[in-house]
């Protein structure tokens, strides 16, 4: 069975947002395995460092990074685009949207976060 996993950090995110952005964004986010092998890049993106890939998904005004696990996917991360655009901007990197994140180190705190607070 393929499963959708939310640690803490994107879970509380998603908790802040109203109930109808919720389900529109849960309703857009339709992954499948499949879709991993064969991005669409309209709305994939894939973030790279030291050997941790992290998938990038654009629903609405959010993009929502996760990573393949063996139920499915687990979310790390469920960001509204100004923050992502204005994190981009004071970083001035002079790369693709997903190389700068994958070589930045304030992103991947970020998602580090999210898996500290899973663990007990």
């Amino acid at each position: 069975m393929f499963q959708i996993v939310f640690n803490q950090l994107s879970a509380a995110e998603m908790s802040r947002l109203p109930k109808e952005l919720q389900l529109d964004l849960l309703a857009e986010f339709q992954v499948l395995p499949e879709d991993l092998e064969n991005l669409d890049t309209e709305k994939f993106g894939v973030i790279e460092r030291e050997g941790k890939k992290l998938f990038r998904y654009r629903a609405k005004d959010y993009r929502i990074y996760f990573e393949r696990s063996p139920e499915g996917v687990t979310i790390h991360r469920v960001l509204h685009k100004n923050t992502l655009r204005d994190f981009l901007f004071r970083t001035k990197l002079p790369m693709a949207e997903d190389d700068q994140l994958g070589q930045a180190k304030e992103f991947w705190k970020l998602i580090e976060e999210g898996e500290e607070a899973r663990k007990p």
